[in-house]
């Protein structure tokens, strides 16, 4: 597996990345420490559900790391352009190079890059045709961790039982009136932001439309004027992700290759 890292040099762009780390820090260290390994000591909760919070936090910081890293589809300074598909290239008026249609340049990475759906401060980087499955990836697992903090916060207020190990008043002094408010808090606007931000993209790509497409009402010119697109949702899906095993498209340390289907593939709307 070849891995090509990309990292965009914009202070702005570290400084929001370095927040979403720190909130991720945040939830996967004091959560654990406070709530989900002292209730397994005690025998409050399987050891199923310890091992399922770990692993959601280790696959969201695994598709940020990748995401913010990726490679978005930047082309070459001098790209090969086949002959049969010359007629789908046009000229970047601001970097004076040939490019796909449906390309974009990047004001803040200063480059063209394919099929761009929009550049995200949150990951420091671009979202487009080479790491868009990674940022719905990162959308999907920072629901899913969202959630499962904001269940075991609950929990711990209203459900478990107080721990015997524990100074009770003084955990309530110290960690539930702060730092597990806190982790509620932060779970809460993360999954609703996140939760909205992953019905967008969902939409856009089942539309084939992307977020500046939307925005340069260029919706009606390339057939996606808000309904959805002639092909299949598994095959759109497949071609975003590179693979049309579903499994793989939940794996986020792993390479993505174009994909091209034959053309009695048929759709199914």
């Amino acid at each position: 597996m070849k891995l090509r890292l990309h990292f965009v040099m914009d202070p702005m762009g570290w400084f929001c990345i370095s927040m979403v780390f720190a909130i991720w820090l945040y939830n996967s260290f004091f959560v654990p420490k406070l709530v989900l390994l002292p209730h397994f000591y005690e025998g409050n909760i399987p050891w199923a559900l310890v091992v399922s919070y770990y692993l959601v936090s280790a696959l969201c910081m695994a598709a940020l790391f990748r995401a913010s890293t990726a490679d978005p589809g930047r082309l070459p300074p001098d790209p090969h352009i086949p002959h049969s598909e010359r007629e789908h290239w046009e000229m970047c008026t601001k970097c004076n190079m040939k490019r796909p249609k449906r390309s974009h340049h990047c004001s803040r990475c200063g480059h063209c890059v394919r099929r761009m759906d929009h550049h995200c401060p949150w990951i420091n980087n671009c979202v487009g045709e080479d790491n868009h499955w990674l940022f719905l990836q990162l959308c999907f697992y920072t629901q899913v961790l969202s959630l499962f903090t904001l269940a075991l916060d609950f929990c711990q207020f209203y459900y478990f039982q107080p721990l015997t190990t524990l100074d009770q008043e003084a955990f309530m002094a110290r960690h539930e009136l702060a730092l597990i408010r806190v982790s509620a808090i932060m779970g809460l606007v993360m999954f609703g932001g996140m939760s909205n931000l992953f019905y967008t993209q969902m939409a856009g790509v089942l539309t084939d439309t992307t977020t500046i497409e939307k925005m340069a009402h260029f919706s009606n010119e390339i057939g996606g004027s808000g309904g959805w697109s002639k092909k299949s949702w598994q095959r759109t899906l497949a071609e975003v992700f590179g693979t049309t095993w579903k499994i793989l498209w939940f794996i986020p340390l792993r390479s993505r290759q174009p994909l091209t289907f034959p053309h009695h593939f048929r759709s199914h709307v």
